[in-house]
């Protein structure tokens, strides 16, 4: 049973479960904290470092990042101390810098008065990510964690680290899930559907071939992710009609199928 206990943020009560997320607690009440590696479903990381907090009662005093931070009873932040101010201003002109071309860096650092970086900007031409990854890591942990396929992974070190395929080669386990793309940020990820084949633009042009549909005829999923979801709902074989069929086509067939029913029981009793 999950033990309910009172933590404190910016002088304010608010009850939290034991051992979750201070950022959780601060999402769910409408307090904002700027993150940019968080995914609830995917756990902490704390790489973006931009979700500091200033820890006053409850835990070790001082900053700390807030996603990796748990609730205990007595716990007490502030969450725009001057110090975690000018932290987050110094973090936001870094990812000006690392990602000059990303508007959504752009439109967060503006809330704290960032405009310009006195950092040297990496801006890269022909960069598959667009010049606004930001190496938050998500789309890595959505692959690899998530996903099982381990497509993607940081490659290099230091200013030259980067995401891409290894040795940045077209992947030939890549499902084209999206689930990099959908989880991304900044929005870094470009990834194309071109009739038959999905291009992984970002991940160094990987071509999914996709699954074309029985009735309608669009091609409408990768078919390696269908296997694969085919696999885990197994239900789905059952019904040799919807298996190939896109989801709007097996909504009508579906909707169809359910008013026929429906007809032949009005018809039922009404002799």
């Amino acid at each position: 049973m999950n033990e309910n206990v009172n933590v404190y943020i910016n002088g304010n009560r608010y009850i939290a479960q034991k051992g979750e997320p201070l950022l959780n607690v601060a999402r769910r009440n409408g307090i904002d904290i700027p993150a940019l590696c968080y995914e609830e479903s995917l756990g902490a990381y704390g790489a973006c470092r931009l979700c500091i907090v200033d820890v006053k009662e409850g835990a070790k005093k001082g900053i700390t990042t807030s996603c990796t931070l748990s609730c205990t009873d007595g716990l007490s932040v502030e969450t725009d101390s001057d110090r975690v101010v000018q932290h987050r201003k110094v973090l936001f002109e870094l990812y000006l810098a690392q990602a000059p071309k990303s508007e959504k860096i752009r439109d967060m650092a503006s809330k704290y008065g960032v405009y310009e970086t006195r950092f040297l900007k990496r801006k890269k031409t022909n960069d598959p990510l667009n010049n606004s990854c930001v190496l938050c890591g998500l789309c890595v942990r959505a692959c690899n964690e998530a996903m099982g396929v381990g497509v993607i992974n940081f490659i290099g070190r230091g200013y030259k680290t980067r995401i891409n395929t290894p040795y940045f080669e077209q992947s030939d386990v890549c499902m084209g899930c999206k689930a990099c793309l959908e989880v991304c940020p900044t929005k870094a990820i470009t990834i194309n559907d071109k009739v038959d084949v999905r291009i992984m633009k970002s991940w160094s042009d990987t071509e999914v071939k996709m699954k074309k549909c029985s009735v309608c005829g669009n091609f409408y999923v990768p078919e390696v992710l269908d296997k694969k979801v085919d696999s885990l709902f197994y239900y789905r074989d059952k019904n040799e009609q919807l298996k190939d069929m896109c989801p709007e086509c097996r909504k009508k067939y579906v909707t169809k199928q359910a008013t026929l029913i429906s007809l032949k029981e009005v018809e039922k009793y009404a002799k």
